[in-house]
């Protein structure tokens, strides 16, 4: 019998400061490879046959008890229910709780110069819009090799990142997903280095 647990469903390099989404079925793994290093991948998941089901930031920490995503998370969806577990991670440790750039929160952060700057905010805007969903639909998500200490006082802070080069997460779906990345295109803090870079995005797995 035929083993297709590794066959390549797809593998695609995501452009940097670009947006990305892709069907991942119930069995696959999605690995999403930091090509260059220090380059946060922002991404949300949605239940594929009903987008109304959606990643869970504060059900996700609640239910692992932990403030990040690494191996063994549950990533869970607004209903409660496992949509990917985290199998494999290079890194360490992944951010959800900072949220995705903007236009409206670089012009805040960084001063007005930035208002028209792109963002991930505005990349998951596009991609959504290809399922028929609006900015309304876009929760907080997961921010993938990006690098966000809780200070003494509470605050996050956004850091130089820790992937290197080759960095990787595997999550394999426990459930039919969209997931949608935006590969971030800040370069108004250390999160991508100052310079946003390519990424690697592949799924295996039955068909």
């Amino acid at each position: 019998m035929t083993d297709n647990r590794n066959t390549v469903v797809l593998d695609q390099v995501v452009p940097a400061e670009a947006p990305f989404s892709a069907l991942v079925r119930r069995g696959q793994t999605i690995r999403i490879e930091d090509t260059e290093g220090c380059q946060a991948v922002d991404t949300l998941f949605y239940r594929a046959d009903d987008m109304g089901e959606r990643y869970s930031s504060q059900d996700t920490l609640r239910e692992q008890g932990s403030a990040y995503v690494t191996v063994g998370t549950r990533v869970i969806s607004n209903e409660g229910r496992v949509m990917l577990t985290v199998t494999a991670d290079s890194c360490g440790r992944h951010d959800t709780s900072a949220g995705a750039c903007s236009c409206e929160s670089n012009t805040v952060r960084f001063g007005h110069a930035t208002k028209y700057l792109h963002a991930c905010r505005e990349n998951f805007a596009i991609e959504v819009a290809k399922y028929g969903l609006s900015k309304r639909d876009i929760v907080p998500n997961i921010n993938f090799f990006m690098n966000v200490p809780i200070e003494q006082d509470g605050a996050l802070a956004i850091v130089d990142g820790v992937s290197a080069p080759g960095g990787y997460v595997e999550l394999k779906a426990e459930m039919d997903v969209i997931c949608v990345i935006s590969n971030c295109p800040q370069i108004n803090n250390p999160c991508n280095g100052f310079n946003p870079t390519p990424i690697r995005v592949t799924v295996r797995g039955e068909v």
